[in-house]
C-alpha cells in the first residue's frame, strides 16, 4: 500500500465515490510541484496507490488534486461547482509512514481531514 491514501465518499449520493481520477504532487525546495504519482478510486472510493509500492515517504509539502468534474459528469451531475478539490498537507520528518487523505465529495461543496 501506498504511503498517502485517500477515500472519496459521495454524501450527495450516500456511496463511495468510484472513479475519481488523482494526481499527488511534491513541492521541492525551490517552490516548484512535480508528480508524484497518480491513480483512481476504486468500487469503494479508495485509491491505495498514489505512490509507487515501497517508495519512502519523504518529508514535504504534498497537494492531492481530485478531478471532481470528471466524476460528477460521469454520475449525470454536470453543473457540480467545483471542477476539481486540491487537498495540500505537510509530511514532517518523523510524523509516520502513512497518511490518509479523505474527501467528502458533494456537487456544490467538499470536506477533508486528516484520517487514520
Amino acid at each position: 500500500m501506498s504511503a498517502i491514501t485517500t477515500h472519496v465518499l459521495d454524501v450527495s449520493r450516500g456511496k463511495p465515490a468510484e472513479g475519481v481520477p488523482l494526481e499527488l504532487e511534491r513541492r521541492g525546495a525551490d517552490g516548484a510541484w512535480t508528480r508524484a504519482g497518480t491513480g483512481t478510486t476504486d468500487a469503494d472510493g479508495r485509491c491505495k496507490t498514489l505512490l509507487p509500492a515501497g517508495a519512502a515517504l519523504e518529508p514535504a509539502t504534498y497537494a492531492i488534486r481530485f478531478d471532481t468534474a470528471a466524476y460528477f459528469v460521469k454520475v449525470g451531475v454536470p453543473d457540480a461547482f467545483y471542477p476539481e478539490a486540491r487537498i495540500v498537507f505537510t509530511v514532517r520528518a518523523g510524523a509516520g509512514n502513512h497518511f490518509h487523505v479523505p474527501l467528502l465529495l458533494a456537487p456544490f461543496g467538499y470536506s477533508t481531514y486528516r484520517g487514520t
